[in-house]
């Protein structure tokens, strides 16, 4: 498994600083020299050939035309961007509200034919009820201190269950039994967020799987992730989401997705877990 969740974003980082580490030296220059061609202080260019902090455009045509490489600023800008996608901190994301990062995840399951999500901490957003997606991302705009746009985000967040309907997309559901008996508002929200679960488990593009709290693991709990077909992995963490395309973290992310479900019941056994959750809130 990979080491951090992260780990090919800092790869991306620091192969990006590595080449404008090379163009620096292959042009005969010292980082002073650089600087002052580039007009910054050495300590930036000592940062920035370190991955330390992120070279924005202007900072890539400057470095390439002081090392008289303008010919490779295009494709140095365009690496820069995607790995400024790979890692992007919810603060960020949510500087103006969570309705446009919700709306970028309905592109997301839109574009991929099938999706396979494991969540070890809160149901999938295309499968929660409106009063629960209020309740969770009310308390997640209150942590991070961003602008409330609580009513928008979740109308774009619930908007997400369409692709259960239509456009042959399938959803592949693993999901850690501590989710069903994580209390997310009131017993009405928890208990009808619960129901709804029973009422889309039948559906013919729904796979969803309930690890038992009880269950010999073989993997260990992780972060909620999801797969989309088999070209990019989305990762939560606490304070970011990171988004995966090397080829080896995928491989690992869908072994460990096979792991998970080998360890979960269906059908039935399911519904009874989901049942027993109803009954204990009382």
């Amino acid at each position: 498994m990979a080491s951090s969740p992260s780990s090919s974003a800092q790869a991306a980082r620091e192969a990006l600083a590595m080449r404008l580490s090379h163009l620096r030296k292959d042009a005969g220059l010292t980082g002073r020299e650089l600087s002052a061609r580039c007009g910054w202080h050495p300590a930036k260019t000592t940062r920035l050939q370190k991955g330390e902090i992120a070279a924005s455009d202007s900072d890539i045509r400057a470095w390439c035309a002081a090392t008289d490489s303008d010919d490779q600023a295009a494709d140095l800008i365009a690496t820069a961007r995607a790995v400024d996608s790979m890692y992007q901190e919810w603060r960020r994301l949510h500087r103006n509200g969570m309705r446009k990062a919700q709306e970028d995840w309905s592109d997301r399951h839109r574009q991929a034919r099938i999706c396979r999500t494991y969540v070890s901490n809160v149901v999938p957003g295309y499968l929660q009820t409106p009063a629960y997606a209020t309740a969770l991302m009310r308390s997640i705009t209150t942590f991070q201190g961003t602008p409330d746009d609580v009513t928008e985000a979740v109308a774009a967040r619930v908007a997400r269950s369409r692709f259960l309907y239509e456009g042959g997309h399938r959803f592949v559901v693993l999901m850690e039994e501590w989710v069903l008996r994580s209390r997310i508002g009131d017993v009405d929200t928890m208990t009808a967020q619960l129901r709804h679960l029973l009422n889309v488990q039948p559906l013919a593009s729904v796979s969803l799987g309930i690890i038992p709290a009880s269950a010999q693991r073989t993997i260990w709990p992780l972060e909620a992730f999801y797969l989309f077909d088999d070209r990019q992995a989305a990762v939560e963490t606490l304070t970011a989401e990171v988004n995966i395309t090397q080829p080896r973290e995928l491989t690992d992310y869908a072994e460990a997705f096979a792991g998970l479900a080998d360890m979960a019941v269906y059908g039935d056994n399911a519904r009874a877990l989901i049942t027993a959750a109803i009954g204990s809130l009382g």
